[in-house]
């Protein structure tokens, strides 16, 4: 199992229209050539330029088997770097997040600068040279906000992303946001599953009782499939475009970034169960507390996001193995909001604490039914099910023309 032509040979007898077959889910093997095609090769979001508000305050994190760090330079510059010591390999940085002048390896005290320089290895000799041993660095850029890395040795241009995305969140003003509050759960399924679950809404109406009080079960909305043709979505755009946001539906060639603004149920501002807004501060003046709806992000294959007028909820996706997802959900509001006058943290967060663990038990149910003998890839609605389809084909696609790429290596190298 696992093998590249395994893989090759599933996604080309894949029926179109359908999910995949049991191994996607499940085999160990097929994961780590998840992790080998897609995880170390596309762009990731991790986090917020907000929480490395001064130099040295850094944030880490485990994308497979790299540990990486997150820093902010004495410029202020967002860096990443392999969270491994150039001595002997130990982690630099235990912590999840934290402030630090300098890094520096709890083992044998390497010290590297903020920059990744080393700047002090005691002992080690005439000869050494420790400008041959900073901390090796890992592709960073942030935009609006947000942070992105990627582990390729030759990463994708970023430029694209960036402006697709950045005319959309800018209006925001998320860089000066702070986190209100951040909770992980780890989802026991794969984290296609987790992805296939969130590109829908077919199954809102049964499972998620309080996000349905805002957010509409309109195929259009969530799979974002027929949006163009939907007259009240149009309508939508037009309104906030004339406020001078960006709205219209746009999709990143090759289908791994979708971004637009969608309207909410009613007269709801927010994802409340009143649908009033849950903060009385605005995000930014530049949006106010108009009507704007949620603008959605979704960057395959780490992120999806709700940007309102009065906060931001975000969500990280990182695989812990082929049956465990971690998603990491912020709450963005204000950075002068204060919490008790401004807002109420429990119902600022009730909505996606609840619809998370609803989520959460879906997943789980999906992956044990998958798991049975009995399996075999099923239909997915035409109606409400674009937003699945969309995604496993972009999966199928990257991971087939990525496995020819070695393919052809090898036979070059041969």
């Amino acid at each position: 199992m696992g093998s590249r032509d395994d893989i090759l040979n599933r996604i080309a007898a894949r029926r179109p229209g359908y999910s995949l077959d049991q191994p996607f889910y499940t085999d160990p093997e097929w994961f780590a050539a998840d992790l080998q095609h897609v995880w170390y090769r596309e762009w990731l979001f991790v986090g917020h330029a907000c929480e490395l508000a001064r130099p040295g305050a850094f944030f880490t994190l485990q994308v497979g088997d790299y540990p990486v760090i997150v820093v902010r330079d004495r410029e202020g510059r967002i860096r990443a770097f392999h969270n491994a010591c150039r001595h002997r390999g130990s982690r630099i940085c235990s912590a999840a997040r934290g402030t630090s002048a300098r890094l520096v390896c709890p083992y044998h005290q390497w010290t590297y600068d903020l920059d990744g320089r080393l700047v002090f290895a005691r002992q080690m000799g005439d000869g050494f040279d420790p400008a041959a041993f900073g901390l090796k660095p890992v592709a960073c850029e942030a935009v609006a906000g947000y942070v992105f890395l990627s582990l390729a040795d030759a990463p994708a241009d970023f430029a694209p992303t960036r402006a697709l995305i950045e005319p959309y969140l800018a209006p925001h003003r998320l860089q000066d946001a702070k986190v209100a509050f951040e909770t992980t759960i780890v989802e026991k399924g794969n984290w296609k599953l987790v992805w296939e679950n969130n590109r829908e809404c077919y199954h809102c109406s049964a499972n998620h009782p309080e996000l349905c009080k805002t957010y509409p079960e309109a195929p259009g909305v969530t799979g974002v499939a027929g949006a163009m043709d939907d007259p009240e979505i149009a309508a939508h755009w037009a309104a906030c475009e004339a406020r001078g946001l960006p709205a219209a539906f746009r999709m990143a060639e090759g289908g791994a970034s979708r971004i637009t603004r969608m309207p909410l149920l009613g007269e709801a501002v927010s994802y409340t169960l009143s649908g009033r807004a849950a903060v009385k501060r605005p995000l930014s003046a530049t949006v106010g507390s108009a009507r704007i709806g949620a603008m959605l992000l979704f960057h395959y294959p780490t992120t999806w996001n709700h940007i309102l007028s009065d906060h931001a909820v975000t969500f990280r996706v990182l695989p812990l193995g082929p049956e465990e997802t971690a998603v990491t959900t912020k709450w963005l509001v204000d950075r002068e909001a204060v919490e008790g006058v401004d807002y109420d943290l429990a119902e600022l967060t009730h909505v996606w604490t609840e619809t998370n663990d609803q989520d959460r038990r879906i997943v789980e149910e999906n992956a044990f039914g998958i798991r049975s003998p009995a399996y075999e890839p099923g239909p997915y609605s035409p109606e409400h099910e674009g937003g699945v389809e969309q995604f496993v084909d972009w999966y199928c696609r990257t991971m087939a023309a990525r496995l020819a790429e070695g393919a052809s290596a090898a036979l070059r190298v041969a």
